[in-house]
């Protein structure tokens, strides 16, 4: 298959425009190319001319599967044109030949890095691009302030689509996202999960992201699952260290081993906020100026319902089948053709001119965003997920990949009248072989009436607290790729193991001081997420870290070959935790691993194989760590 198609590229190659050339009377087109390295070498034909009303075939002369996906969007709000074709295939691009004449950029919604135009030519007639409309309110999910709080996890009707039927979701009570919890800081928070889903999908866990909290209430993958008909409590201290924790903007999701893709994708997700009375002297936007965004991507049918990219498992409490074939590590990308805010696909925000902060969490379970404003304004970061920076940072984008939020100031004080479109816009930065961006719009304000504004935003937030960094690292975790015996394919991997729910990859003693190198050796980006503490980063790439990850963290990007080093004192909890890829197809296909934290002496050879951490006495695991050191000596 691979000689023939490499046949076919010589034939194609003299068919397709240089880059930077423009189409002349004449030329012949019909065909984009893909070749061996697209996902970072971009695509062979940067420009293609296809005669108005023929076909255009796409060649995929590389390993992974790439799409051919419109910027532009019809009517309906899809892709002008959309279409993929597996590793050394060929397929042809749906809607191309009833485009009209003009010039069209696509991109690879796998690997938005991809780029390149298509030049339509010919006559009158045919379909075109279609301004976004903005037709649908913004959704303000219910907001819970309570100690005692249940979700229970259901099938609903969610509003979704403009003048489109409801989609049916899975949800935490109703509502995609699910009820935003709201809580002081330092206050117990009980949240009770009750799984009234059908039976099909099995059992759930509930993790709350960013959270500091005990190993049984951290909604580990395979251990202490709320089982269907079934209801399980998850405690949250909002404690760290005796103290109260700082304010945060997290978000709670399944976690379920395999299946975490496949319930956020169905809409398990919702947004999780506490906040610190001695933060008001800041004088930040609060109240209604204060909006918590949940952006994600998903792909619909033509009756408005979720499209199921995700395998499926013989039996619901299993884990899914092996993973192999064209989307197996590293082509496994699940994405969606429509990015939504709240659960809502382009809204509009009514504001008044005044400063607004915008809490900015990315939901989707691959893709990233690089968010700008339409009018080029800057925004001004104060804080990400994990609570406020040290000082503001006057930002023009900001990338967020799966996981990462962040925490921003805008101000439309001197806008009234107009409207503002918050977008997503090509990876402004450019770094060769790291993930892109997709441009697309999200979402849009629109300034109305004139309010009186008391606030601001302060030259200093919150100092990070003295801690006493090791000088070297004390644990390295490598992000890879590797063959994998027992699924007879690929997996993703750490430190050159995929994920194993009956081995502890690594032991820290509670109250010590952990730095810790995560490298990238993959040809693709991660999203690495650290469970248990508040994190900081200590260096990126070496070098002291950006302004808007000098704070407190627990998600990082780790574009091929960067390095990053973080840094957290080990306090409250014993037992395991997990460190993995938030991109949730690499989490479910393998990059993930376990860390135990374990009673001062007590650490453990690593790696070692364990009955399930979860339902051992923290005794009985120290005990066993002790004979195993003392049988080493």
């Amino acid at each position: 298959m691979r000689s023939r198609l490499l046949a076919v590229l010589a034939i194609a190659a003299p068919l397709l425009v240089p880059m930077g050339a423009s189409a002349q009377p004449g030329d012949v087109g019909g065909s984009i190319v893909a070749g061996p390295g697209g996902a970072t070498l971009g695509y062979a034909s940067k420009v293609t001319v296809e005669p108005q009303g023929t076909p255009l075939t796409f060649y995929n002369l590389d390993e992974l599967a790439h799409t051919v996906t419109a910027v532009d969007r019809g009517p309906d709000g899809r892709p002008l044109f959309n279409g993929n074709a597996l590793p050394e295939s060929t397929s042809t691009i749906a809607g191309v030949d009833k485009l009209r004449a003009g010039s069209y950029t696509f991109f690879c919604s796998f690997h938005p890095n991809m780029s390149g135009t298509l030049i339509v030519q010919g006559g009158s007639g045919g379909v075109g691009p279609t301004a976004p409309k903005f037709e649908q309110p913004l959704r303000i999910p219910p907001t819970l302030t309570g100690s005692r709080i249940t979700l229970t996890a259901q099938q609903a009707d969610v509003p979704i689509l403009a003048h489109r039927p409801p989609t049916t979701m899975l949800t935490y009570s109703g509502s995609w996202p699910g009820p935003t919890i709201r809580r002081p800081v330092g206050q117990r928070t009980t949240v009770t999960v009750v799984n009234k889903l059908p039976d099909a999908f099995g059992s759930l866990s509930l993790h709350l992201h960013g959270d500091h909290h005990s190993s049984a209430d951290d909604g580990r993958p395979d251990a202490d699952l709320v089982a269907p008909g079934a209801q399980r409590a998850y405690d949250f201290p909002l404690t760290d260290g005796g103290k109260p924790e700082r304010a945060a903007f997290s978000f709670y999701h399944d976690h379920r081993m395999d299946l975490t893709g496949r319930n956020n994708w169905y809409g398990l997700q919702g947004m999780f906020i506490t906040d610190d009375p001695a933060e008001k002297k800041l004088r930040l936007p609060e109240g209604r100026y204060d909006l918590p965004l949940l952006v994600a991507d998903r792909s619909f049918d033509d009756a408005s319902q979720l499209t199921d990219p995700f395998p499926k498992a013989s039996d619901p409490n299993t884990v899914t089948s092996p993973v192999n074939g064209p989307y197996a590590p590293p082509g496994d990308a699940t994405v969606g053709t429509h990015t939504l805010v709240n659960g809502v696909f382009q809204p509009y925000q009514v504001v008044a001119t005044h400063r607004y902060r915008l809490r900015l969490l990315n939901a989707s379970g691959f893709s990233s965003y690089d968010f700008q404003l339409s009018d080029g304004r800057p925004m001004v970061q104060v804080g990400n997920g994990s609570g406020l920076l040290t000082k503001p940072v006057s930002r023009t984008d900001v990338l967020l990949g799966p996981a990462e939020r962040a925490d921003v100031i805008v101000d439309f004080g001197h806008d009234l009248g107009k409207r503002v479109v918050l977008q997503s816009v090509a990876r402004v930065d450019g770094r060769p072989a790291g993930i892109g961006t997709p441009t697309t719009p999200v979402m849009q304000f629109r300034v109305t009436s004139r309010v009186s504004d008391s606030t601001a935003v302060p030259a200093a937030l919150m100092p990070l607290p003295p801690l006493a960094i090791p000088a070297t690292p004390t644990q390295t975790w490598a992000f890879g790729l590797a063959p994998d015996a027992g699924r007879k394919g690929t997996a993703w991997t750490i430190n050159g193991k995929p994920y194993d729910d009956m081995r502890v990859d690594a032991t820290v003693e509670l109250g010590s001081v952990q730095r810790w190198l995560l490298i990238n050796t993959s040809p693709l980006t991660h999203f690495i997420h650290l469970h248990e503490e508040a994190w900081r980063t200590v260096t990126r790439n070496g070098q002291p870290p950006p302004a808007w990850e000098a704070g407190y963290q627990d998600t990082w990007r780790l574009d091929p070959g960067d390095t990053v080093e973080v840094a957290a004192r080990i306090t409250d909890h014993l037992g395991p935790f997990l460190i993995h890829c938030h991109m949730l197809d690499h989490e479910d296909h393998g990059m993930m691993a376990t860390f135990a934290v374990v009673k001062p002496g007590s650490l453990l050879p690593a790696p070692t194989h364990h009955q399930d951490l979860s339902g051992l006495p923290l005794s009985v695991i120290a005990s066993a760590a002790v004979c195993r050191r003392e049988e080493t000596l």
